[in-house]
C-alpha cells in the first residue's frame, strides 16, 4: 500500500493513499464484466453458423422437405373443393387455407388428364372438379410466387434481415422444390398423359388455380 506521510504541530503520521486502489478495484470489475459478456464462438459451430451471411439456397434445400410433408398431410382432394370454391371462397379458406395477405393458401391433391401447355404452365382436367375452374401446374423452368413459402404459415417476414432475404428464401424454396420434384420430368410430353399432383394454390380467383407441385407422379 502506498503511504503518504503528513506532518500535524510538528509530529508526522502515514496515511494510506485510497485512490489508487480504488482504480483499480474499478478497472477489475470492468474487466470481469468484459469477460462475462462475452461469448467464445467456435469456427464451424452451430453459433458460428448461424452469424455467417444468410445462404438462400442452404436454407431452401432444408425447409423444402418440411413444406413438402406438410401439403401432404394437409391437401385435400380437388374434386371436394370445386364446388366450395365457387360458391363459399371465405368458407373455403377458412376450412382448408392458411391464412395469408394476399389470399389463403390451399393445400391440394389431385389426379387429371394433362391438356396443352405454354411456359411450363399446363392444363389439368380433373374429375369432380367444375368445368368453370381452371386448374394449371407449373413445370418450369421458371417456378414463380410464394406459395410454397406461405403455406405452413410459420415462416414469417421477421425471421428475415430484410424483404429481399424474405423474397429469396421463396425463390430458394420453389429451386429446391424444382431440383427434388421436376428434375427429370419431361415437360415437352405431359400433354395427353394422366398425372397425380400434390401441391397448394393460392385462392385470389376461385376459378383459376394455379398449382405449385411438391408431388408429381406421371402415369
Amino acid at each position: 500500500m502506498a503511504k503518504v506521510e503528513t506532518a500535524v504541530g510538528g509530529a508526522s503520521f502515514v496515511k494510506p493513499s485510497y485512490g489508487k486502489w480504488i482504480a483499480v478495484a474499478i478497472a477489475a470489475a470492468v474487466a470481469g464484466a468484459i469477460a462475462l459478456d462475452t461469448k467464445v464462438v467456435r469456427v464451424g459451430s452451430e453459433s458460428d453458423i448461424r452469424q455467417q451471411a444468410f445462404s438462400p439456397d442452404v436454407y431452401g434445400v432444408d425447409t423444402f422437405p418440411r413444406i413438402r410433408d406438410f401439403v401432404a398431410q394437409k391437401a385435400v382432394e380437388a374434386s371436394e373443393i370445386g364446388a366450395l370454391a365457387l360458391s363459399d371462397k371465405t368458407k373455403l379458406a377458412e376450412t382448408y387455407g392458411t391464412a395469408s395477405s394476399t389470399g389463403s393458401i390451399i393445400p391440394v391433391k389431385f389426379e387429371g388428364v394433362v391438356g396443352e401447355g405454354k411456359s411450363g404452365l399446363y392444363n389439368v382436367t380433373i374429375d369432380g372438379v367444375p368445368s368453370e375452374i381452371r386448374v394449371r401446374v407449373q413445370t418450369g423452368p421458371a417456378i414463380n410466387g410464394t406459395d410454397l413459402r406461405d403455406v405452413p404459415g410459420d415462416i414469417a417476414f421477421g425471421d428475415f434481415k430484410n424483404q429481399i432475404e424474405y423474397q429469396n428464401a421463396a425463390s430458394a424454396i420453389n429451386r429446391a422444390m424444382k431440383q427434388v420434384v421436376l428434375e427429370g420430368l419431361d415437360t415437352s410430353a405431359l400433354t395427353g398423359k394422366t398425372i397425380q399432383v400434390t401441391g397448394a394454390f393460392r385462392l385470389i380467383n376461385p376459378k383459376n388455380w394455379l398449382v405449385t407441385p411438391t408431388e408429381v407422379t406421371v402415369r
